[in-house]
């Protein structure tokens, strides 16, 4: 590891605080479908992506899709994090005008790949960029973050087919699947299990993970394709508002964003203890 444990909580640590700091003024909503996705980017963005901030244009990068960009102030935070763009330009997240907006438009920020949060849309846009760059014989690899909801979708298991049948070991799909969306628990709304046969069933390679754990996150994923001639997919257990106590598994921190200034400060204080 580039980092330590310690580093990577540290930085675990910012991106959360952040998220609070820009969605709080503009009341945005996915606080918790955001926190749920933190750790996981912490290590993908310090750890496991080819990349290099001062190019984010590099022909050779990994391309990272974050298909979950209801979300995005996780993203924008991430990238801001790694040092994509000035922090400064997080002030602009959700504002008229601003370069960040809600859901992620393709190059409105430097290392913001797609235009995502129309769920279903994010695994298939990366299923053609992992093609093409099959064709092109490129070492680059295609990574897409989905939440759990989204694979309600069609064009999903879509691209799932596709990709197993035509052995697109360049491609590494990750899943938050913190188990609750928009108007229940997943397993209310369209219970996805057994999720890891399923994708098994497509012809994926599989491994499940502690969303929040970063040394399994980071030792599931530091190997890659999980096997030769397969896509990967990671299947990470966490939990909605992780890192915040009155927003953990709660089904109205999908939508919500704080309220009151004793949320604010409640909020803060946890998760620099985090």
């Amino acid at each position: 590891m580039r980092n330590s444990l310690e580093e990577l909580k540290k930085h675990a640590r910012n991106i959360r605080r952040s998220v609070i700091e820009i969605s709080t003024p503009v009341k945005s909503s996915h606080t918790g479908g955001s926190f749920s996705a933190v750790d996981l980017l912490a290590v993908l963005y310090f750890e496991i992506l080819k990349i290099d901030p001062k190019k984010p244009q590099d022909s050779l990068r990994d391309i990272f899709v974050y298909s979950k960009g209801h979300s995005s102030s996780a993203f924008y935070s991430t990238l801001a994090e790694r040092g994509f763009f000035n922090r400064k330009i997080l002030e602009e997240y959700y504002r008229d005008g601003g370069r960040l907006p809600g859901h992620p438009v393709r190059n409105c920020a430097p290392g913001v790949e797609v235009s995502s949060g129309s769920l279903g849309h994010g695994l298939p846009m990366a299923v053609g960029m992992a093609v093409a760059r099959k064709y092109d014989k490129s070492p680059s690899r295609v990574f897409a973050m989905l939440s759990d909801g989204e694979c309600d979708e069609g064009s999903v298991w879509e691209a799932i087919m596709f990709s197993g049948f035509h052995k697109l070991d360049n491609l590494i799909a990750i899943v938050d699947y913190n188990k609750i969306q928009s108007l229940g628990s997943v397993k209310e709304v369209l219970n996805l299990e057994p999720l890891k046969a399923k994708w098994q069933a497509f012809n994926w390679a599989v491994k499940e993970v502690d969303g929040h754990n970063l040394a399994k996150i980071y030792h599931s994923l530091k190997k890659l394709p999980f096997q030769k001639g397969k896509p990967s997919v990671l299947i990470a257990n966490t939990v909605k508002g992780r890192g915040v106590s009155f927003m953990e598994n709660k089904l109205a921190w999908h939508y919500r964003s704080l309220d009151t200034p004793e949320e604010y400060k409640q909020a803060m204080k946890e998760i620099e203890k985090s």
